[in-house]
């Protein structure tokens, strides 16, 4: 759809994102295979048509160097077919808005989605924290 402004990317484990929609959904085995290393990762992607900021969505500047370094960062996290193409996950979306594809790396108590977000943004010489498991670690950054 050409109205869509804004594409938003995530990482994190693929049996939290396919299965537990909503925090209620959660299953012990899911929450136990992600903590421990033991599932498999995909990356999230979302279009919006618009950005609201809040306090948890901030407007960060950043320069054409940054991006590209960020860009670059998103790409190496998905996995890719033999024609170059990101591996998409045929599996039931949050909306009709997003999908999913198959990413490198395992999410586990010390590698989560937030510690992924401030790689990226150390990988884009943005500021970020030491390290974080937690999106306040990011978020401390950017008040």
């Amino acid at each position: 759809d050409s109205t869509h402004q804004f594409l938003a990317f995530g990482w994190g484990d693929k049996g939290f994102y396919l299965d537990t929609p909503e925090w209620s959904d959660l299953k012990f085995s899911t929450a136990f295979n992600a903590a421990f290393n033991l599932g498999t990762s995909a990356m999230h992607t979302t279009f919006y048509k618009q950005i609201q900021e809040n306090e948890s969505c901030v407007k960060i500047e950043i320069s054409k160097e940054q991006y590209q370094k960020l860009i670059t960062f998103i790409e190496a996290s998905f996995q890719y077919d033999t024609n170059g193409n990101p591996i998409f996950i045929d599996a039931t979306t949050y909306g009709k808005n997003d999908s999913f594809y198959e990413a490198h790396r395992t999410y586990n108590l010390f590698y989560t989605c937030n510690t992924w977000a401030n790689q990226a943004l150390k990988k884009a010489n943005m500021k970020a924290a030491f390290w974080t498991p937690a999106d306040k670690g990011i978020f401390y950054h950017y008040q």
